[in-house]
């Protein structure tokens, strides 16, 4: 009998061992990986800086709550903040915790609920975020969704026509990735950003898996017109320690005081250890460059597999691409892990490639030679 509730589908790797692009399951079976726990693992397995700051603090204190200050959590807004609009944080455990927290922030902030999200996004899984994201397929069989917000087409101009000043805010992703790495028009968010301030709306993005370099800036929004009041954060924060945050401007402090919001585990000293270790290691000239770089390496060779026919496009920014097909892509996800290359979908018709942001060409070229390899069996080149 398997004493786990059924909510993932089959899964049949299980890994033993782990560093930098590779994995190891159980079997002794080596895999590169360009999953990295759905954009988790920026700095790859097991960085030896990060694990050597996350061993370090654990010889210290793992867990005090936010009765007593906790240094790094300074250190960390610090970092994430500088040289940017935004000027507070606040920290807590996951991607959908963030989303929550801005939804609560936002709501008191601008003491109106009508808030503008998109088809196709996706913004967590407890039940308000259920009503943020924009896909009808998990929010089935729960009933009624939290009615405040009102999906309007990604990319479109009609989008427009939904903000009026009774709406609280927009929130968006600046690439779609569970959405099939989407990635919105500059014009677009340039229309969304004046309307924005024509009405007093507030801006959410969600950088969930966009954020910490995975696009070759600190943030996506920043490779667009955009000025978000709030931003939020997970994933890639931590290495694979769980930590999300919510960056925000000044005028939140006065929004979210004492008693507003809270987290037993947020911003605990061994997250926070991973996180500035994190950023310490991927928010450098050198570092977003190679994100730049190396985006644009995969991107180049996964071109080469557009034929106008089975396959249609690549898109996305730094490492978060998408090679879209115009058939179901599972089997190919499966077949890819049978030889040694592990993706993951973004939508039926997408596969979509996280590698370690500190990926290099040489494993580009053997993600590249695996996939030519099933292609070749499937006839497709």
């Amino acid at each position: 009998m398997n004493s786990l509730l059924p909510t993932y589908g089959p899964r049949t790797i299980e890994i033993a061992q782990a560093s930098g692009s590779y994995v190891t399951d159980v079997s002794g079976k080596t895999y590169l990986d360009f999953v990295m726990g759905i954009a988790v693992c920026g700095t790859g397995h097991r960085h030896p800086y990060v694990q050597q700051k996350i061993e370090d603090q654990l010889n210290r204190v793992w867990h005090t709550s936010n009765l007593y200050l906790i240094s790094g959590q300074q250190r960390v807004a610090e970092k994430l903040t500088n040289g940017t609009h935004l000027t507070h944080a606040f920290f807590c455990n996951s991607g959908t915790e963030a989303n929550e927290a801005a939804f609560k922030l936002v709501r008191k902030w601008t003491q109106k609920t009508k808030i503008i999200t998109f088809t196709q996004s996706f913004h967590g899984r407890t039940f308000a975020m259920l009503g943020a994201t924009g896909q009808e397929k998990v929010k089935h069989g729960f009933g009624p969704m939290v009615s405040d917000f009102i999906h309007a087409p990604f990319n479109d101009m009609n989008a427009l026509d939904w903000i009026d000043d009774e709406t609280s805010a927009i929130w968006l992703e600046i690439v779609q990735g569970e959405g099939g790495v989407v990635v919105a028009e500059a014009s677009w968010l340039r229309a969304l950003q004046e309307a924005a301030d024509k009405h007093d709306v507030k801006i959410v993005v969600d950088e969930v898996q966009t954020g910490i370099a995975r696009t070759g800036t600190r943030f996506a929004y920043e490779q667009t017109p955009l000025r978000p009041h709030v931003v939020t954060l997970a994933k890639g924060l931590g290495s694979g320690i769980p930590v999300g945050a919510i960056l925000t401007t000044p005028e939140a402090a006065t929004v979210f005081g004492p008693g507003s919001h809270g987290s037993t585990f947020g911003g605990n000293p061994v997250a926070m250890a991973a996180a500035e270790a994190t950023l310490d290691v991927l928010l450098t000239p050198e570092s977003l460059k190679h994100v730049t770089d190396m985006g644009d390496y995969l991107k180049g060779g996964l071109s080469r597999f557009v034929d106008g026919e089975r396959f249609v496009e690549v898109r996305g920014l730094g490492l978060m691409i998408g090679l879209v097909s115009t058939e179901p892509v599972a089997d190919w996800v499966t077949e890819l892990a049978e030889v040694g290359l592990l993706v993951v979908m973004a939508g039926p018709h997408v596969i979509r490639f996280l590698p370690s942001l500190l990926v290099t060409k040489s494993e580009i070229d053997e993600a590249l030679t695996k996939l030519e390899q099933i292609l070749q069996k499937e006839g497709v080149v």
